[in-house]
């Protein structure tokens, strides 16, 4: 029995939802990010509830606790990057990890659905990261935030060459940062499924790529968590350049 890997990307209408002839239908993409977010919300809630304490003894929220561990891993890797005027930033960054890396693992789920799968999704969000950024370099350094296209000790007459290529380079950014995740995020579930298939097909020798099954699983569902710990680095070196021009 073999399956179309590409099937479980296909974006289905929930909710036919129609305004002046435009389609707004609610879809199994709009559903699993709108989990993301309630799940996000409901981390946010729980890690705000203080530790409760009985007989004098300090029972730990262990969802708090596991929030404590992220989140200063985030400072960290903020604090690294940016130096401490990155700090105050910490909080949005912290968010954009915890929904990007709950839009990857929800589609791990038995019927799930993965919304960063598709390179429409990454876009926006790392348009939207992109544009934020710029409004941060803007108001921090006013029009000189645009000498960060001509590298310092350039010669004159280098210097025009110098600013087209930065350009380009600079405006390709929300593109390379959304299709390196959602390029990640589709080939490791073409995969999964492609052994999915395999072992439906394979009968009483099935076992073997189930075992292998089990571990791209595994692997795939650390995937999701590094890709969207990359996508934050490099949100913060672009947030770096904002804050710290050279």
């Amino acid at each position: 029995m073999l399956l179309d890997p590409l099937k479980q990307f296909t974006i289905k209408s929930l909710i036919p939802i129609k305004i002046f002839g435009i389609d707004f239908s609610f879809s199994n993409s709009a559903l699993f990010m709108t989990l993301s977010l309630l799940a996000l919300v409901v981390l946010g809630v729980l890690y705000r509830r203080k530790d409760q304490h009985c007989d004098g003894i300090r029972k730990i929220n262990k969802i708090h606790a596991a929030s404590e561990l992220i989140y200063e891993m985030i400072t960290k890797t903020v604090s690294g990057t940016c130096g401490d005027k990155g700090l105050k930033y910490a909080p949005e960054i912290f968010t954009l990890f915890i929904f990007i890396m709950l839009c990857n693992a929800l589609g791990m789920l038995p019927g799930g659905f993965t919304p960063t799968s598709h390179i429409v999704i990454t876009f926006v969000v790392a348009l939207f990261v992109f544009i934020m950024i710029n409004i941060i370099g803007f108001v921090k350094n006013g029009m000189h935030y645009f000498n960060i296209l001509l590298p310092k000790g350039t010669p004159v007459f280098l210097a025009p060459l110098i600013i087209i290529i930065e350009l380009f380079t600079y405006l390709s950014r929300p593109f390379s940062l959304a299709l390196r995740l959602a390029a990640n995020m589709t080939a490791g579930h073409i995969v999964l499924k492609v052994f999915v298939s395999l072992t439906l097909a394979s009968g009483i020798i099935g076992i073997f790529p189930f075992m292998m099954l089990i571990i791209l699983t595994g692997f795939e569902i650390f995937v999701s968590i590094l890709q969207a710990y990359i996508f934050t680095i490099l949100a913060c070196v672009y947030l770096n350049d904002a804050l710290n021009m050279h």
